[in-house]
This record gives C-alpha cells, sequence and structure tokens, in this order.
C-alpha cells in the first residue's frame, strides 16, 4: 500500500522473557486499564486485547507503539472488558470435551463483542480527559477477538471516534462487516486465519487498506501467544509493530 513507510520508526529492542511493562493501570469508564505512552502526546490508540487479558507481549506491544515513531507519539489505552476474569490461555486450542466447553461459555458470555463495543463511547470520553486538548485523534488496533471489536466499531461511529483501525491475527471476520467499515483499514493474518475469508473481507473495504499476511506465524504472533524466545518470532513481532507504526503514521 503506497504511502506507509516501514522506515519510520526505531524500536526498541524486544523483551523475550521478564518484561517490566512502562506504563500504569487507571480506572476508565469503571474498567481498570492501562495506560502507556507521554502524557503530552494528542494522538491515542485503544487497543483490544485476545480473550487472554494483560499479557507481558501485548503491553510491551503498546509500550513500543506509544513512543517509538519519533513524529508522532500516542497514549495507549487497554481496557479489562473481561474484568479480571480473562480466558485460562492452557485451554487454547482446547484438547478436551471439558475445556471446549469452558472456551465455548466463555465466547458466548464474557467475550461477547457487541458488549464491548457498547462500552467503547464511555471509554474514550473519559479518556479523552486526560488529553493536553480535551480530546485525542484516536485509532484502534485490536488482536484476536479484539479485532472483530474493532471491526465493529468502525462499522458503527467510526467517523466520529476513531480516524484509522488495524486488526491482528483476527478471529471471527464477517467479509459483509468491511462493506461498513468508514476508515483506512490495517490486516495483518497469520498463517492461521483463511486466506479466502481474509480476501474477502479485504475486497469489501471501501477505504485505504493494508494488508499483510505473515504466513510462518502462528495465530496470536504479536499478542498472549508470542514466543518471544523464538527468535524468528521476535524478528516477525517487531516486523509487525513496525507496520503499524508506518500504517499509523500514514492515516492518524
Amino acid at each position: 500500500m503506497a504511502g506507509v513507510s516501514k522506515a519510520c520508526c526505531s524500536l526498541p529492542p524486544v523483551v523475550s522473557q521478564g518484561y517490566e511493562p512502562k506504563g500504569e493501570y487507571k480506572t476508565i469508564a469503571g474498567l481498570k486499564t492501562y495506560v502507556t505512552g507521554p502524557a503530552d502526546a494528542t494522538k491515542a490508540l485503544l487497543v483490544v486485547f485476545d480473550i487472554f487479558g494483560f499479557f507481558p507481549q501485548t503491553l510491551q506491544g503498546s509500550d513500543i507503539l506509544s513512543t517509538s515513531d519519533a513524529d508522532n507519539k500516542y497514549r495507549v489505552f487497554i481496557p479489562d472488558f473481561f474484568e479480571g476474569e480473562p480466558c485460562d490461555i492452557s485451554v487454547v486450542p482446547p484438547k478436551t470435551d471439558e475445556q471446549k466447553q469452558y472456551l465455548s461459555n466463555f465466547l458466548s458470555t464474557k467475550a461477547a463483542p457487541a458488549k464491548a463495543v457498547s462500552r467503547i463511547p464511555a471509554i474514550v470520553e473519559e479518556a479523552n480527559k486526560l488529553s493536553p486538548s480535551g480530546s485525542f485523534q484516536w485509532g484502534i488496533l485490536g488482536y484476536c477477538w479484539g479485532a472483530k471489536v474493532a471491526s465493529l466499531t468502525c462499522g458503527e461511529d467510526s467517523q466520529k471516534t476513531f480516524k484509522a483501525a488495524a486488526q491482528v491475527h483476527p478471529s471471527f471476520m464477517d467479509p459483509e462487516e468491511a462493506k461498513k467499515v468508514g476508515v483506512p483499514m490495517a490486516l495483518l493474518p497469520s498463517k492461521d486465519e483463511d486466506p479466502a475469508t481474509i480476501q474477502a473481507y479485504a475486497d469489501n473495504l471501501t477505504v485505504p487498506k493494508l494488508v499483510e499476511t505473515y504466513s510462518d506465524m502462528v495465530h496470536g504472533w504479536m499478542a498472549a501467544r508470542a514466543n518471544l524466545e523464538d527468535p524468528e518470532v521476535r524478528k516477525q513481532y517487531q516486523r509487525g509493530y513496525q507496520t503499524l507504526l508506518g500504517f499509523f503514521r500514514a492515516h492518524l
């Protein structure tokens, strides 16, 4: 996609184990929220995590996004939509009937995307109080389940709230949703997403788009399931965040 510079930013070294987050937790719209990035930033990213919640790999990614572009600093917000009870990562992929039932129940109750979408306006409104000007210029980024939330959100009130959006190793994709998306959209699928569904979604987008497939990476390589001790995963993790920074620089 033209206009996206992958050389725009200088990423810090990725920490493979024992990452210490640079941000802090605040209560925003009633939800525990990880907040990182400079207090004087005028742009913000709402990050919607995967079903596993506040994992070090996801927090490190948000810290990278917040300050790695010298010309575009971001205040990043990750709300805890699961209110302290994320999915147990040990059940994915499920190996027993009991684990399958647990995962199905979690996805149909706590992880109902529409519930998260309904809470976003209040989160944005309260987070804007931390902006030096009283209102940020917003982008949204979702991983896996969070990508579905980002897709739905950008088909509703995106023109008023979000100026750009990204979906990383997206799940539950519906190509029909793409027809309603009103802002530039980036898609970063792994080898585990269905290529035909990704292509159909991308084809239905009527906005500027970026599609970059990480064909050697497993679903979750930029969030909770990232094995950063693997040199190749670490490399592609960095590449993915470099790509996101270039995309948001171009469109936010």
